[in-house]
């Protein structure tokens, strides 16, 4: 079951006030960004977190999954609890890093 829409912007009113949010559809589900870092991945209408350190201890008791398969295991975040959800994000915007840009592609082709 893919992520519906009004879902993803529910997680998004959740987490209201941590930065500048916005999230983009990727194969049918959605990464969430926070001063453009991706920092949630919504899959199957359930939130998603990396399992770093710097919210080990917050999200102890938190069930556990994997978002796709082939996927490392991820914290499930309860979204419902808002100021969980927040401190999370902020936690974890701190932490995470911008992403690269990407390469433009070039034409390698000689004549």
């Amino acid at each position: 079951m893919a992520t519906s829409a009004e879902y993803v912007e529910f997680v998004c009113e959740q987490i209201k006030g941590t930065g500048t949010i916005r999230y983009r559809k990727m194969f049918g589900e959605y990464m969430v960004y926070v001063n453009e870092k991706p920092i949630l991945l919504v899959c199957d209408n359930m939130v998603f977190v990396k399992k770093l350190d710097c919210i080990a201890e917050k999200m102890a008791d938190a069930q556990k999954g994997m978002p796709y398969s082939g996927a490392k295991e991820h914290y499930i975040l309860d979204i419902e609890d808002g100021e969980l959800s927040k401190e999370i994000v902020t936690l974890l915007e701190e932490v995470t890093p911008l992403p690269k840009p990407k390469k433009k592609k070039t034409d390698t082709k000689k004549q």
